[in-house]
């Protein structure tokens, strides 16, 4: 497949997506089966399936943390399936933000320096984008907290600064693993409303999810099961003029 085959305005695709993990002689595992999925820019799609069903194998691939066994995966206009390690790693720093459930942030480092954490590893210099990493903090509603530690921080803040930080390079998607898995209800439900308005501004989520609430927020759900797609749901319609909010130029 060409990338002038793609999807209009499709900002994600996967064309016979495969993942197979060989574990021994006597044991592979075909955790995708061929998967088709499209996801257009300024989407909001939840991944809903049990345990096995390929849905963490899926957000791994989209986000280029792996290759995939067969198949094609476009980012943009980019068949990324192809490339190489460095290749990926430029693709991850540049293109996706990433928000997890154990929000994976650095408890040597400040509020500021988790938030900065993903340039550092672009080699590019702190001091051009210090301005930016204020702004995202403050965006979140932690910019009394720069200087603050995670262990000085809630659960909930703690994910906020997971947040900022998937934001700081300006990615064309931002991908979440069970991001309010261990918030409690109300706190999982501000996370939920920031997720929103990143949406609201134009960001692509791609969210997996094993709870129904969660799920409701997005605009497609789409439920695997054995390394397929076994069904979508479509909540609500894409918008097609997104708000001008969390966009840094």
């Amino acid at each position: 497949m060409t990338a002038s085959a793609l999807q209009p305005n499709a900002m994600i695709q996967t064309v016979g997506l495969e993942k197979t993990y060989v574990l021994g002689a006597e044991n592979i595992v075909r955790a995708l089966r061929g998967v088709d999925l499209a996801v257009t820019q300024g989407s909001y799609v939840a991944i809903m399936g049990p345990s096995g069903s390929g849905k963490s194998t899926m957000l791994n691939l989209l986000g280029c943390l792996d290759r995939p066994s067969g198949g094609s995966y476009f980012l943009g206009a980019e068949d990324v399936s192809q490339m190489d390690d460095d290749a990926l790693s430029e693709v991850r720093g540049r293109r996706i933000g990433f928000i997890f459930q154990s929000y994976n942030l650095i408890a040597q480092l400040t509020v500021l320096e988790n938030i900065q954490v993903p340039l550092v590893y672009q080699g590019v210099d702190l001091r051009d984008y210090e301005e930016r990493c204020q702004e995202l903090a403050r965006l979140v509603g932690l910019d009394d907290r720069l200087d603050h530690r995670p262990n000085q921080l809630s659960g909930g803040q703690q994910q906020r600064v997971a947040v900022a930080r998937s934001l700081v390079n300006d990615p064309l998607i931002i991908l979440a693993d069970e991001p309010t898995g261990n918030l409690d209800s109300k706190t999982g439900r501000e996370v939920l409303d920031l997720i929103d308005r990143l949406n609201r501004g134009g960001k692509t989520i791609v969210l997996v999810t094993h709870d129904d609430h969660v799920a409701e927020r997005a605009h497609r759900v789409i439920h695997m099961k054995d390394g397929r797609i076994d069904r979508e749901v479509v909540n609500r319609p894409v918008p097609e003029t997104p708000e001008a909010t969390f966009h840094h130029e």
